[in-house]
């Protein structure tokens, strides 16, 4: 009888936790269609910080999947942050999932369409009156999304996870170093071509996945940006997140934003990888954690969080 009685009590605070947070669709209105997006409340929901959520680069929608890994990242993120008072604003990116219809072509898209997207996100959150504070938080690609949009928008603050601290052409030089010495003479002398503005013709085959035709106008817009310059731009509280074991993005690119900007808050977590899960190193290990989306978030990534948008 006790063990029913204890069970039940559970129960009962459980679903009362779970009903404490409230979902709301959103949508943002577009010229090339509509991007949809979700509002997660806490148990108060007036007069409190809101945090938008920006997914990194490929077919990642407002959870942090793709069609071929579900790791729920940014749902937990999300998640976590309501459970502590903080209401947060995640969107599936033009083209993906829910926001299919807002989809570009390869050719027209560029990358100020994902920047333009979060600033009118921003300007969306900030008219509604139930929110004291906006807060950008970018994970991987977002993270350069979010700190442009930052500077285009009334942002209060401004966290970066798993951010880059360099170009994205040096970024592709130093992936493409590992591969055969072969792609490397042939995508080299593309690279400088893109970063300097100029599209090309003709593309070897074994490379035109990465540079064909109809996506080097986004590549081109995407190079111009760098992640340094953009970051000191920012004169807004900022935080910098890096886990030690992210296998896509290194220590060293957090610092290179921190060098960048001194006055923000590098904050380094021991056994965090990419997508913001407790793993060793090991490559296999690492990329196992990609697709389980029930494991948590690696401890202390919440808190660290909770406390910036807190500190006044």
């Amino acid at each position: 009888m006790g063990n029913k009685i204890i069970i039940f009590l559970f129960f009962i605070l459980f679903s009362m936790h779970f009903y404490a947070q409230k979902e709301e669709n959103i949508t943002l209105t577009t010229k090339a269609g509509n991007i949809e997006g979700t509002l997660l409340f806490p148990e108060k929901e007036n007069n409190i910080p809101v945090a938008l959520i920006i997914a990194g680069s490929g077919p990642t929608d407002r959870d942090g999947n793709n069609p071929y890994m579900k790791n729920n990242s940014l749902k937990l993120i999300a998640e976590g942050l309501s459970e502590n008072g903080i209401a947060t604003l995640r969107y599936d990116k033009r083209g993906i999932a829910k926001s299919k219809d807002a989809g570009l072509q390869e050719s027209d898209l560029r990358f100020e369409n994902y920047i333009d997207d979060a600033k009118h996100w921003v300007e969306l959150l900030k008219k509604d009156k139930r929110f004291n504070q906006v807060v950008v938080i970018g994970h991987s690609e977002g993270s350069l999304i979010g700190m442009i949009a930052s500077q285009r928008a009334n942002v209060d603050k401004y966290i970066s996870i798993a951010g880059v601290g360099r170009p994205a052409a040096d970024i592709l030089r130093t992936q493409l170093a590992g591969q055969p010495p072969v792609v490397l003479e042939a995508a080299l002398p593309i690279i400088d071509k893109l970063e300097k503005g100029d599209t090309i013709a003709e593309v070897p085959q074994m490379l035109n996945t990465l540079f064909r035709p109809s996506v080097q106008p986004y590549i081109i817009s995407w190079f111009k940006y760098n992640p340094q310059i953009e970051i000191a731009k920012l004169k807004i509280p900022i935080l910098i997140i890096q886990g030690t074991t992210d296998i896509q993005v290194t220590v060293s690119e957090a610092e290179l934003l921190k060098k960048a900007n001194p006055k923000a808050k590098l904050e380094i977590i021991e056994g965090m990888n990419h997508i913001l899960k407790e793993v060793e190193m090991d490559r296999q290990k690492n990329i196992q954690t990609y697709s389980q989306p029930d494991l948590p978030l690696k401890e202390g990534l919440i808190e660290l969080i909770f406390e910036f948008i807190n500190l006044i």
